[in-house]
């Protein structure tokens, strides 16, 4: 999700690691090396949710400017907290988030949209699957 951000977002190192330290975890240029690396690569490290939690947190202050109140930690990162946090960042709404879908390769309905951002416990709740979650980010790269 790290590499695939960083590339639709046309990132450099540098803009990363100022992303990481808005989130509130500073990251050397090695240990974002080490993250960077493809799964088949030696050395690779999976990113641990925390860290990309505080990218998602660092991209939301660049975007949007710093958040009054701090944001909720408990809250476990899964494909809907990560698909939320990306359009806070980058303010889309739902037409937007269709037309990225679209040209990732993916058709959704409105309904189907707005019941990925739901609470858990409503009734119209769906889980983000990993699918859709990479056709967002392909299209994001499109786009």
């Amino acid at each position: 999700i790290l590499r695939r951000l960083r590339y639709a977002l046309n990132l450099d190192n540098t803009g990363v690691i100022r992303l990481f330290t808005l989130g509130g975890h500073p990251l050397s240029e090695l240990d974002l090396d080490l993250l960077l690396k493809k799964d088949e690569d030696p050395g690779f490290v999976d990113c641990p949710d925390v860290l990309l939690c505080a990218f998602l947190d660092g991209l939301i202050t660049s975007r949007r400017g710093a958040r009054e109140s701090a944001p909720d930690a408990s809250e476990a990162l899964n494909n809907n907290l990560i698909l939320r946090k990306i359009r806070i960042a980058l303010e889309l709404k739902d037409s937007d988030m269709i037309r990225i879908l679209d040209a990732g390769g993916m058709e959704i309905s409105k309904s189907e949209l707005s019941a990925l951002f739901r609470k858990p416990g409503h009734r119209n709740f769906v889980y983000c699957r990993d699918q859709l979650l990479r056709k967002f980010l392909s299209g994001l790269a499109t786009i």
